[in-house]
């Protein structure tokens, strides 16, 4: 397995360089096709009017975002040039997530940026919180504050679901370059310790049968820590540069709502996070 394609995901009027600079680097490492999908809506201001004044405010926003748009196909030819193989844009008006998801059928990974808590905007963003359930492929969340895929210390957050296992083997192509592996599960409640170990070292053998050397762990079982907190500090000793985990989470009337370790995962600032559901 290797990654042929990869997507990445703009945003207007947002930070796009650590995005496209780790997503031309996956491109260069796998001599990949590199695509740039990016969309946008226009809305209309709250004190909106009607007749030829309304139709001359909807035609000056469209124009911007067009106009936006085009700068933006600049930026990301500019960033990718003599990086991968083919290069190919993708843009239209219309919800960013909508649009990025049905984009999504073309690519074996897709790189978006991070996102802050408090920040979500449905006509000119993306989020990762919008494509992570959805979009049937593996994401790559690039916080603002990276600017280079460091893969000499990579961290599986291991649970033994689905969405863990379908993350490690999306993550294959990664963790093959990867210079330290490490297989870590954090005990829930009682978890039995004995268990959770031989979990982790069916993984790690598992991975060494697909050529990657890694290691397991189990983390030490504590009641006044959350999962996330305890992943973080985690992440912090091996000095992780990549995370890869199962992303978790459920629909509530239309509504995304993602669970705790996810929340955290696709907001924080310090490391990538490879993520599948």
């Amino acid at each position: 397995m290797t990654y042929a394609t990869v997507m990445v995901s703009l945003a207007l009027d947002q930070p796009n360089d650590a995005r496209l600079q780790v997503a031309g680097e996956i491109a260069e490492r796998f001599e990949a096709a590199i695509v740039g999908v990016a969309a946008a809506q226009f809305l209309p201001p709250l004190y909106f009017t009607d007749g030829a004044a309304a139709q001359g405010v909807i035609d000056q926003g469209r124009a911007s975002v067009e106009r936006r748009l085009t700068k933006l196909e600049a930026q990301f030819r500019a960033a990718v040039r003599n990086r991968g193989g083919h290069v190919e844009w993708r843009s239209a008006m219309d919800f960013p997530a909508r649009f990025v998801l049905a984009q999504a059928r073309c690519a074996d990974i897709i790189v978006s940026g991070g996102q802050s808590p408090a920040f979500s905007d449905a006509f000119s963003l993306a989020s990762p919180r919008d494509l992570v359930l959805q979009a049937g492929r593996p994401l790559l969340v690039v916080p603002d504050k990276v600017d280079w895929l460091d893969l000499r210390s990579v961290l599986v957050a291991w649970k033994d679901t689905p969405e863990a296992r379908r993350a490690v083997a999306d993550a294959l192509p990664m963790l093959r370059k990867a210079r330290d592996v490490a297989v870590v599960e954090i005990p829930e409640g009682d978890d039995d310790r004995s268990a959770a170990m031989a979990r982790v070292t069916d993984v790690t053998a598992w991975l060494a049968r697909h050529g990657v050397t890694a290691t397991a762990r189990v983390c030490e079982a504590t009641g006044n820590q959350s999962a996330a907190d305890q992943l973080g500090i985690v992440a912090g000793d091996v000095g992780a540069g990549l995370i890869v985990a199962g992303a978790y989470g459920h629909s509530r009337f239309s509504e995304l709502i993602l669970g705790g370790v996810t929340e955290y995962l696709v907001t924080q600032s310090a490391r990538c996070v490879l993520l599948s559901h």
